[in-house]
């Protein structure tokens, strides 16, 4: 459904813009050893780190507009990037809730919500929106809740129900995925979502990850990154779009590959929802360029490094066979031990 957004007075540009230096520097490179195994890694969210994307729960750059445009382009061509079971129903108000509060707290300078009982006043300056509503009413809004927020707040989401003492990705809007489909998932246990991931099952790392997540509670997030490779910066690298990117892994040689291949970075915020008990799983994701990572001190050498040993099935999974000699070549100028 196509939403309508009030023109605002006088174009404002989106937060602070930083530059290159300062973006680079808030980068949130991945790697704290020069290997790298599967883990659990994760870690209690409370925010509070000025001036990093911990700041606040729900971290919003200098990239707003052109991501939002970007997921309304995406929903524009395939509406199906957004799915809320029946069910999740007060999954999706729990998260128009959660989402609003955290904006206009953190960002009052660009959102606003007043709240009346039920009758609620929102405001996103940074988008020219305007929205009287009535909580709970889907038909006072101009799309589903879900959908409505999720057009105004970076990064993809999924809800996933807790029962039977296992988690089901049962609702969510993805129009940034790294290679996985909401789709294809819906519906699917934690376990069952998981089970392309090579390695990591034997070492019972979802095993512990499922154990910690379902005694999450309210009010106490949890966080953890997760990284691949991109080629080109590229959000939406779906299978429902492969078509327009497979090819570009091929394209990367030795002399080539700091402009082309991206560390791609996810920041997983994991939070209960208070009415539904859902869990509310947000991923942030952030594109960095090989020649930029480059500049920071240290990162280039241990990407090589990481990259050099990475086990063969990890960088199978994560798409890199086909280029990563090349890629390791590139980087081992930055490794004086290469």
């Amino acid at each position: 459904m196509t939403m309508h957004f009030n023109a605002p007075h006088r174009y404002h540009p989106p937060f602070n813009f930083r530059n290159s230096r300062q973006a680079i520097e808030r980068f949130p490179f991945p790697f704290t050893e020069d290997s790298y195994l599967y883990s659990v890694n994760i870690e209690p969210a409370q925010a509070g780190q000025p001036g990093t994307i911990h700041e606040h729960w729900f971290d919003i750059d200098e990239h707003y507009q052109a991501e939002m445009a970007e997921r309304a382009r995406v929903l524009a061509a395939d509406p199906t990037r957004c799915l809320v079971m029946p069910h999740m129903q007060e999954a999706a108000w729990d998260t128009l809730q959660l989402l609003m509060e955290h904006l206009a707290e953190d960002y009052p300078q660009w959102f606003s919500l007043n709240r009346d009982g039920k009758r609620w006043h929102w405001r996103n300056q940074a988008l020219g929106i305007e929205q009287h509503f009535t909580f709970g009413d889907a038909g006072s809004l101009p799309c589903p809740p879900l959908e409505y927020i999720g057009r105004q707040v970076q990064g993809d989401f999924a809800l996933l129900d807790q029962r039977d003492n296992d988690l089901y990705m049962d609702a969510g809007l993805v129009t940034c995925p790294a290679d996985w489909s909401l789709a294809f998932d819906a519906g699917m246990s934690f376990k069952q979502w998981h089970a392309p991931v090579p390695m990591a099952h034997q070492m019972g790392i979802f095993d512990r990850a499922l154990k910690y997540l379902l005694n999450v509670q309210v009010g106490h997030p949890v966080r953890r990154l997760n990284w691949t490779l991109t080629i080109n910066p590229r959000l939406d690298s779906s299978p429902e779009t492969y078509h327009q990117w497979g090819a570009d892994r091929g394209t990367v040689t030795a002399d080539n590959a700091g402009r082309l291949v991206h560390l791609r970075v996810e920041l997983q915020h994991m939070s209960r929802l208070a009415r539904s008990h859902a869990m509310l799983f947000s991923i942030r994701t952030y594109l960095i360029s090989l020649d930029e990572l480059a500049t920071q001190p240290g990162w280039g050498c241990r990407l090589h490094r990481v990259l050099r040993d990475l086990p063969d099935a990890i960088a199978d999974y994560k798409g890199m066979t086909r280029y990563r000699q090349a890629l390791v070549q590139w980087l081992s100028q930055f490794d004086p031990l290469a």
